[in-house]
């Protein structure tokens, strides 16, 4: 038996399990029962009920928990769990290079709550389709953008479930640097899962890293084309550096609601906004759309309510004033289907 180390507690967030418990419960009991929303001009200012109804599919930050925590309770807070018998999890690579898609090895992921653990029916499944690669032990536990969910997802299932013994178990799939044909092929394969109403999907992702650190300074002003601000750049008082990340967060959250995976590309080619889970999201956006395709013959990525995402939640982890600060935007949202 294989077990992953919680490599990141004590650092990224608290070692102690009952600490981190109290944490968790303490941001899970800020979130209202009922939100209003925060992304695209069509769902602006909806208010749903958290828990949603057949919320099935979030997307979640993975900074430490001083950082996006809070944020991150609003994603969970919004899951439906009532049906719920097998988890997946999806994250992106930041230290290991993998073109397509990775499976871990692991029997159990260690949380400092208790240990989860992982379908190894489903990832034989998976691996067996001959398009994912073994995720060695060490780059599991280098990886922090699925780490950083454990806990959580620990967490609320303890609250539907009557013992860890009862838990769903977990499927976690590393995601690399995937082209937009591998998203969908990656689709394909994950289609009759996401299908299933007894399926959960975690999407692990920051939005906007920006500052000279990300290497990534773009600006754009109230009048006028974008540009990448330099050191002793006057900013505009108009419009001030985290107003302009801000706009270009909002455009990546337009996108996703769209449902569309080419129109998320677009708009991400368009910026360059570092969103550093674009590619789980890609592949979960594909999906959906192979979904839509075979349940009610929509095409082009065309989205119906169903699958939409709603976005609830919206934080920075600093506001960007100079061009010598940087800061690190952390969204949650959910999918009912």
């Amino acid at each position: 038996m294989t077990t992953r180390e919680a490599s990141h507690a004590g650092s990224w967030y608290a070692d102690d399990g009952k600490k981190l418990s109290g944490q968790l419960d303490g941001w899970l009991d800020q979130v209202p029962s009922a939100a209003k929303c925060i992304g695209s001009e069509s769902s602006k200012h909806d208010t749903v009920p958290l828990p949603s109804t057949r919320a099935r599919i979030i997307i979640a930050p993975h900074a430490g928990y001083a950082y996006s925590g809070p944020a991150a309770a609003w994603a969970y807070k919004s899951l439906d769990l009532s049906s719920c018998k097998q988890v997946f999890l999806l994250g992106p690579s930041h230290h290991h290079y993998l073109s397509g898609c990775a499976l871990s090895q692991c029997d159990y992921y260690e949380t400092p709550l208790g240990n989860l653990r992982l379908d190894k029916d489903t990832i034989a499944e998976l691996q067996a389709t001959k398009q994912f690669d073994k995720m060695a032990l060490s780059v599991d536990e280098a990886e922090h953008s699925m780490e950083m969910h454990l806990p959580y997802i620990y967490k609320v299932l303890s609250k539907t479930f009557s013992s860890p013994a009862t838990f769903p178990p977990l499927i976690p799939i590393l995601v690399g640097s995937t082209s937009t044909t591998a998203e969908r092929r990656y689709a394909d394969i994950l289609a009759p899962y996401l299908a299933d109403p007894t399926s959960v999907f975690v999407v692990s992702s920051d939005f906007c890293h920006w500052g000279s650190r990300f290497r990534y300074t773009y600006y754009q002003p109230k009048s006028g084309s974008a540009y990448s601000v330099r050191s002793g750049d006057v900013i505009p008082s108009t419009r001030p550096i985290h107003e302009s990340i801000a706009i270009v967060d909002q455009a990546s959250m337009d996108a996703v609601e769209s449902g569309s995976h080419a129109k998320f590309w677009e708009q991400l080619e368009a910026t360059g906004n570092t969103v550093c889970g674009r590619h789980p999201i890609g592949v979960v956006l594909a999906t959906l759309e192979v979904l839509k395709e075979k349940e009610d013959g929509a095409q082009d990525g065309e989205v119906a309510e169903k699958g939409k995402f709603k976005f609830l939640r919206y934080e920075r982890s600093d506001l960007v004033k100079s061009v010598r600060d940087s800061s690190v935007s952390y969204c949650s949202a959910f999918a009912a289907l």
